[in-house]
């Protein structure tokens, strides 16, 4: 496949990758870019997503070291959380071989529409950490719910996890993206195991991709740092409904389908 896409269509898929990077360092959903242009090379869907997740967790993983190398992250703090994340993916890519994923469809967008209301119109977060709502244990369980959801779907994971450690440990809008990207490679790493057994990844282009992920992953999170919940704010906002757009523009969304009955 690698060679039959020849070298333009991997490099527009490299500089797409790099774009994604950026965008998923700070505020998630950087798949919105590179899933539509795996498509449109000529991927079929199901590879289309496990390549992207191959590629994805390089450059979730770039952001990770960078965020841990200037001190925003701290293990210990989320170390039941990544745990109760691993144990999630896992039974979220075992489940998605078996249950259908249409009612989430239809619950998708508008979790997504709630996210970009809360960031939006919700109370103003700042840098600084502010009171925790969950103990480490209470967080873990949420923590783990988005680890299923991830390792069984996937979109918007990491503005779930943003969110959740913003109103359930109460951290800060830097400190919550860091440790977000912590999270999110604990599943996405889990989703490539399982769908590179099931022999979905193109692991070729996703390697290539994974260069251009790496940069964009280390610019992303220089980005957030620098710029703090200025960049990340809007960006979250931005990105949650980019991501609702998208879901509502295919014809076959069930809520789609609802509203038009509606409608109609």
């Amino acid at each position: 496949m690698f060679a039959e896409l020849g070298p333009q269509a991997v490099a527009m898929l490299c500089v797409a990758a790099l774009a994604a990077g950026f965008v998923d360092a700070i505020a998630g959903g950087g798949g919105l870019i590179t899933v539509p242009a795996l498509l449109a090379a000529g991927v079929d869907p199901v590879s289309a997503i496990a390549t992207n997740k191959v590629q994805g967790s390089v450059g979730t993983a770039s952001a990770t070291w960078t965020f841990w190398r200037a001190g925003h992250i701290e293990l210990r703090a989320i170390r039941v959380a990544l745990v109760m994340v691993l144990i999630g993916a896992v039974a979220g890519g075992l489940a998605v071989m078996v249950v259908d994923t249409r009612w989430l469809m239809l619950l998708l967008p508008v979790m997504l529409i709630a996210i970009a209301l809360y960031f939006l119109l919700g109370p103003k977060i700042g840098a600084q950490d502010q009171h925790a709502r969950l103990g480490p244990l209470g967080y873990g369980l949420v923590a783990g719910g988005i680890g299923f959801y991830d390792g069984f779907f996937g979109p918007g994971a990491g503005s779930f996890y943003t969110l959740s450690l913003v109103t359930l440990l109460g951290m800060g809008l830097v400190r919550a993206t860091a440790h977000t990207k912590a999270l999110n490679l604990t599943s996405n790493l889990v989703s490539v195991v399982v769908l590179g057994l099931g022999g979905h990844v193109l692991w070729a282009l996703g390697g290539a991709m994974a260069v251009g992920q790496f940069i964009g992953g280390r610019m992303g999170s220089r980005a957030a740092m620098r710029w703090g919940p200025r960049l990340i704010r809007p960006l979250l906002v931005a990105i949650s409904l980019a991501m609702t757009a998208k879901l509502l523009a295919d014809p076959a969304n069930p809520l789609r389908e609802m509203i038009g009955r509606m409608l109609g």
